[in-house]
């Protein structure tokens, strides 16, 4: 069944690949970017299904009228991808408070802005799907991560909650969290690369710097079948709350989830004790 699919962050790695399989499964999309000119250049010009309209994601007021222009062109707005996001890289005192700052304006408030644009189009509707691409560093700190991982991680818990506020009125929730793919998150149009500014930690940011940068184009995840699961789960009646894309990433998630089992019966232990000592006082 056709439905009308809006993406962020259309322009390049994920965000087009996602358009693409979408156009091709018949769907009709709208496609935003911060520079609608070059998404549309992306993806090999006009289309009939195709609407492409400018979404800076910091933006409310482009939020809300790149949902008001998906209403005018398709009438309806079916599924939600939130996909548009940056990396600030780095150790967390040489990342200034001005680009933490900047990170979670983009990776946490900027879907926020477009899904409280398309909240009341989906709930008219009684029926919509949102769909918000987090990161396996949502679930799991990483080093040279703290910035990406705090705004991810505040989406984690953003949508996990927001999927009560919205499944009364046939609203549907899904957080992704893909591991390394090629998506372009490591080019410099989305990274910001520190500069080695206190000597403790210069040694590890510059051979961290070039190591990853060595990664990008190499990562082992294909972004174009990842794009393609995602319309799988867009497609079901009751789609994955959660879903964790890639080997690596299903990997460190269940390291993850036996280290906060372990952690739970150390608190449980410990908080037994806690309890003792607190009715003998």
């Amino acid at each position: 069944m056709s439905k009308v699919i809006l993406v962020t962050g259309a322009g390049r790695g994920l965000g087009t690949d996602i358009v693409r399989e979408a156009l091709a499964a018949g769907h009709q999309v709208v496609a935003t970017g911060r520079r609608p000119e070059e998404v549309e250049k992306s993806l090999g010009g006009p289309q009939d299904n195709l609407l492409v309209t400018k979404l800076d994601v910091t933006s409310p007021e482009d939020a809300e009228a790149a949902a008001q222009a998906a209403v005018d062109r398709f009438g309806r707005i079916d599924v939600l991808v939130n996909n548009a996001g940056n990396f600030f890289a780095g150790y967390f005192e040489e990342i200034t408070p001005a680009q933490m700052r900047r990170q979670i304006e983009t990776n946490l408030f900027g879907p926020m802005n477009v899904t409280r644009a398309v909240l009341p189009v989906l709930r008219k509707q009684r029926a919509g799907h949102i769909i918000t691409l987090s990161s396996s560093a949502g679930l799991i700190g990483q080093e040279f991560c703290v910035a990406y991982a705090a705004s991810k991680f505040g989406v984690e818990g953003w949508m996990e909650s927001l999927r009560y506020d919205v499944e009364p009125y046939g609203i549907r929730t899904t957080v992704v969290e893909p591991g390394f793919f090629r998506t372009e998150l490591l080019v410099d149009a989305s990274t910001t690369w520190p500069e080695p500014t206190i000597d403790d930690y210069a040694e590890r940011t510059t051979a961290t710097v070039a190591a990853w940068k060595n990664m990008n184009g190499r990562q082992t995840g294909d972004p174009a079948k990842l794009a393609r699961a995602l319309l799988a789960i867009a497609d079901q009646d009751q789609p994955l709350l959660r879903f964790v894309a890639g080997a690596d990433a299903i990997e460190g998630v269940e390291a993850k989830a036996k280290e906060l089992l372990a952690q739970a019966q150390a608190s449980r232990e410990l908080g037994g004790h806690l309890a003792y000592d607190d009715a003998s006082a």
